[in-house]
């Protein structure tokens, strides 16, 4: 896994460039990117829910992670986003400490206005990054999903550009 967590799933379709959004029927465009936006986040579901643990996911317990995923489409309706939102069982949105994990020690702050000597921030940032993980990241099973189900998403999408077409 890289050091640094990103965020950059995305899919491009080709084929449907030089066309204007208006070229398009809006209702069968945002029912595309519903049905693939469905595809994704129940692969992503299934990907949490069988791995137990594995592969660098994060462990199901009790399932609220899983449920959390949803997904939205843009109003636009040219987008759709699948991403763990923060639900009624949560106490705190915890997906993001999984995903770009939690370092080992406490946050530098500030000293209440009094100052420090000169290089004494730069040491404690320099600690805190010497120390290991206290919650390691976890890979992006969304992420991943995509990937898995990139072939028919491209399907998908391309049979629902075609029929959107004006």
């Amino acid at each position: 896994m890289n050091q640094r967590a990103t965020l950059a799933a995305h899919m491009h379709v080709e084929g449907f460039d030089q066309f204007h959004k208006d070229s398009f029927d809006k209702r069968k465009v945002r029912a595309a990117f519903r049905k693939v936006g469905r595809l994704v986040a129940s692969r992503a579901q299934l990907n949490l829910s069988l791995a137990g643990g594995a592969g660098n996911y994060p462990r199901k317990i009790s399932g609220v992670l899983r449920d959390s995923i949803k997904m939205r489409v843009s109003r636009s309706g040219f987008m759709v986003k699948v991403m763990p939102d923060k639900i009624a069982g949560m106490d705190e949105y915890y997906p993001a400490f999984l995903h770009y994990g939690v370092k080992q020690g406490g946050r530098v702050k500030g000293t209440g206005g009094q100052r420090r000597k000169k290089g004494e921030r730069a040491a404690l940032v320099n600690a805190r990054k010497a120390g290991g993980w206290r919650i390691a990241p976890r890979d992006n099973y969304i992420a991943d999903a995509l990937e898995d189900e990139s072939a028919r998403v491209r399907s998908v999408l391309s049979a629902g550009f075609a029929a959107a077409l004006r």
